[in-house]
């Protein structure tokens, strides 16, 4: 059966699209994702953004790192330069991974309390 204009113009409906996305996740053997709620949807989008505005610190945290190695006038300024990122990168690297890990245990007990039937 041929599609019709109105399937076509429906296919650029963001909420048809997610639909569509949604029912083939669950023809691939995936099972329902109905269960999840919105409350898990939007503890993910916390998680994302949380991870987007670290790698955006992290990339300025580079280029401000290339500047100083670029101006450096000595071998031991090199140096502290690149132990000064290091240890930052180090530091900022295990902070985030600490917030991400508490974001993902905190995500499904939110899930649970928001939804009416959690197969869990």
């Amino acid at each position: 059966m041929a599609k019709s204009k109105q399937d076509t113009n429906t296919s650029k409906d963001p909420v048809a699209i997610g639909q569509e996305f949604m029912q083939q996740f669950e023809d691939a053997g995936l099972g329902p994702m109905r269960w999840m709620g919105t409350a898990w949807f939007e503890a993910m989008a916390d998680m994302n953004s949380e991870l987007v505005a670290f790698v955006a610190d992290r990339i300025k945290e580079d280029v401000k790192t290339q500047h100083e190695l670029l101006h450096c006038k000595s071998a031991e300024e090199l140096r502290k330069a690149q132990l000064a990122f290091i240890e930052k990168a180090h530091k900022q690297y295990t902070e985030e991974t600490g917030k991400i890990v508490k974001m993902g245990l905190d995500m499904l007990p939110t899930a649970i309390k928001n939804t009416k039937d959690t197969p869990l």
